[in-house]
């Protein structure tokens, strides 16, 4: 603070970057949800083959990923033994792959509206996921806290104009294997000291999707592609689409390094709450008053989750600096004692 309560320069910068890494993150996740929407659509692009654009992003990710870790070394790649690879890495990209096709696949049956109301089931399956692993403990409040985020999904979902139950079972397989991927990454990766960046995870995770991916398009959407004539490129939408997702990874990366993960569920939110208002406008999807209400509730148990995680955080790191207080303390203490001790033998000895 600088004089008479005014913000210092500094501040001010701050404050400036890290919401221009919020709204970049906004902008590029609007986009990717937006565009991939219009992509499959039937009423709109009328491409509707998710596996194929979920290979097709996965490996234009791949490639510039390999650019820029192998040839233009812009980071380093980790440390990675083949056996750690195929036990940690591969697992993750078989769960990251069913995850995309999957959601992707749910954006022709479900409207962009639609889609967020249910992917406010993510702490849900997270939390939920943790404790089946083991990875997470059971609390009374928190799971309450679940039940409610789920009755406000629960409401939306009843009082959906289109709704679609094969849209709603693919969104719903999607939350659930982007969950276990999120806990598996904690417990395969995260365990072991490895952080991976988007450009590293990519490098590593993107060709495992293609690979995954392969065989369910070779024997489902390649003999659709191949006898409805649809087995062209469009470079030019099927590129800034891929170059959308990609920079989306990037962004993620910029924003929760530059600030923190807090920040990006609270920018999410506000995201969400945009699309719903774009899916309305633009788009023209029906909103109801019901879908509201059961999104608000389920918008307030989010909301409640993330401050209980803040508020455990910062429990965290206080307990962790008074135990260092404490040891150094302690250790001060113990040379004063030493000290004294040392110095009453050198005195008894002189006498």
């Amino acid at each position: 603070m600088g004089k008479g309560g005014e913000l210092s320069d500094g501040v001010v910068k701050k404050i400036i970057l890290s919401y221009t890494y919020v709204a970049i993150w906004i902008f590029l996740s609007f986009t990717v949800i937006v565009y991939n929407k219009y992509i499959l659509d039937r009423k709109m692009y009328n491409w509707p083959y998710p596996i194929s654009l979920t290979l097709i992003h996965m490996g234009f990710c791949s490639s510039v990923a390999y650019l820029l870790v192998r040839i233009f070394k812009v980071v380093e790649p980790v440390t990675m033994s083949w056996d750690l690879y195929l036990k940690s890495v591969v697992p993750i990209g078989l769960l990251y792959s069913v995850s995309l096709w999957l959601s992707n696949s749910a954006y022709i049956y479900l409207s962009v509206s639609f889609i967020q109301m249910l992917k406010a089931l993510m702490p849900v399956a997270v939390y939920s996921i943790g404790i089946l692993l083991k990875k997470d403990v059971f609390k009374s409040d928190t799971m309450a806290n679940m039940i409610a985020i789920s009755i406000g999904v629960a409401i939306a979902a009843y009082g959906e104009a289109k709704f679609d139950s094969w849209g709603v079972i693919l969104q719903l397989g999607a939350v659930a294997f982007e969950a276990t991927r999120l806990v598996m990454i904690q417990i395969l990766l995260t365990s072991q000291g490895i952080t991976l960046n988007p450009i590293t995870s990519l490098y590593y995770v993107a060709p495992c999707c293609m690979v995954f991916l392969f065989f369910p398009w070779l024997f489902v959407e390649y003999p659709l592609l191949k006898d409805t004539s649809s087995f062209h490129f469009d470079f030019v939408v099927f590129g800034t689409n891929s170059s959308c997702a990609f920079a989306l990874n990037l962004a993620v990366f910029l924003l929760v390094g530059k600030t923190s993960a807090l920040t990006m569920n609270v920018a999410g939110v506000v995201k969400d709450w945009l699309l719903i208002a774009f899916s309305w406008s633009v788009i023209k999807d029906t909103v109801t008053p019901i879908n509201l209400v059961g999104y608000g509730l389920a918008f307030l148990g989010v909301g409640y989750y993330n401050h209980a995680k803040l508020k455990a955080l910062k429990d965290k790191e206080a307990q962790k600096k008074a135990q260092q207080q404490t040891d150094e303390e302690t250790g001060r203490l113990l040379e004063e004692r030493d000290g004294d001790i040392n110095g009453g033998k050198k005195n008894e000895s002189q006498n």
